[in-house]
C-alpha cells in the first residue's frame, strides 16, 4: 500500500497527517516508510536533524545509479523509516522538465524495494507540479486532507482533475482512498457547516474520522516525536489511531 497525501493548498494538515498516520501504522507492527517530497522538509525535521542528512529524496529521484538504501534513514519510531527532503527538491522540477520519463522517476526508483515495506506514505508539496504527479503515478491510493474552513473546497476540482488524468494513463490503478477533514473546531457553527458541505460533495469518500485542532499536534514535531509518544492520551493520538483503522478497513 502506497498512499500519497495530497492537496495543493498549504496549511491543511498534510504533513501532520503524513507523520502521524505513518507512525500509527508503525505502532501496529507494520514496516512503514515515510517519504518526504516537500522541499520545506517538515516531515523530515519532525524526526531528524537536517544536518545529518547526506542523501535525500532529491538524490533518490535524480541519481538513478545510487542505491536507494542510501536515502533511507531510521527514525526513533520502531518500524518507521524515512526518506528525508532537503531544499534541493525545489530545483527538481526544472531539472526533470523535458525528460521522457519525468513522471515515472519515483515509481521506477521505489519499485525494487516496495516489497520491503507494508506501507509507504508520501508527503507531497502544496502544488500540482511534477513532484506531486510523480507521487500520484507511484501511489496505489491518494488521501486528501481538507481544512475545516470557509475556503475548504477551493482548488479541490483541480486536484481531482489531476488525479483523474493520472488514472487515465500513467496509473490506472490509483484510487481516491478518502477525504479527511482536518483542523476542525467543532465549537464553531462555521466549522460544522463546512464539514456538512464537504460531506455533501464527497459522500462515502469522506472519512468518518475528523482531526480536530490540537495544540499537542502542533507541538510534537518540535520534540521530534509523533503524537503517539508525545501525547498518547490526547485527542490527536486517538483520532490518528482511528484514522489508521479506517484506512485499513478501506484497503
Amino acid at each position: 500500500m502506497l498512499i500519497a497525501i495530497a492537496n495543493q493548498k498549504g496549511g491543511v494538515g498534510k504533513t501532520t497527517t503524513a507523520i502521524n498516520l505513518a507512525a500509527a501504522f508503525a505502532r501496529l507492527g507494520k514496516r512503514t516508510l515515510l517519504l518526504d517530497l516537500d522541499p520545506q522538509a517538515n516531515s523530515s525535521i519532525s524526526f531528524l536533524d537536517p544536518l545529518t542528512v547526506e542523501r535525500s529524496a532529491y538524490e533518490l529521484m535524480m541519481d538513478g545509479d545510487a542505491p536507494v538504501e542510501q536515502t533511507i534513514y531510521r527514525t526513533p519510531v520502531e518500524n518507521l523509516d524515512l526518506v528525508p527532503a532537503r531544499i534541493s527538491l525545489a530545483k527538481l522540477e526544472s531539472k526533470l522538465v523535458g525528460d521522457f520519463d519525468a513522471p515515472f522517476r519515483l515509481k521506477d526508483r521505489l519499485e525494487p524495494f516496495k516489497k520491503e515495506y507494508s506501507v509507504i506514505i508520501i508527503d507531497t508539496p502544496p502544488t500540482l507540479g511534477l513532484i506531486t504527479v510523480n507521487a500520484l503515478v507511484a501511489a496505489s491510493h491518494v488521501l486528501v486532507p481538507i481544512q475545516s474552513s470557509y475556503f475548504a473546497l477551493e482548488g479541490t476540482d483541480d486536484l481531482l482533475e489531476t488525479i483523474e488524468k493520472v488514472k487515465a494513463r500513467p496509473n490506472p490503478k490509483l484510487e481516491l482512498l478518502g477525504v479527511l477533514v482536518t483542523l476542525h473546531d467543532k465549537r464553531t457553527t462555521l466549522a460544522r457547516e463546512v464539514h456538512e458541505q464537504i460531506r455533501r460533495v464527497f459522500g462515502p469518500k469522506l472519512f468518518e474520522t475528523v482531526i480536530t485542532k490540537s495544540v499537542r499536534l502542533e507541538e510534537s514535531p518540535a520534540y521530534k516525536e509523533s503524537i503517539f509518544s508525545f501525547a498518547p492520551n490526547s485527542s490527536g493520538a486517538l483520532e490518528y489511531a482511528k484514522l489508521c483503522e479506517e484506512v485499513l478497513s478501506r484497503v
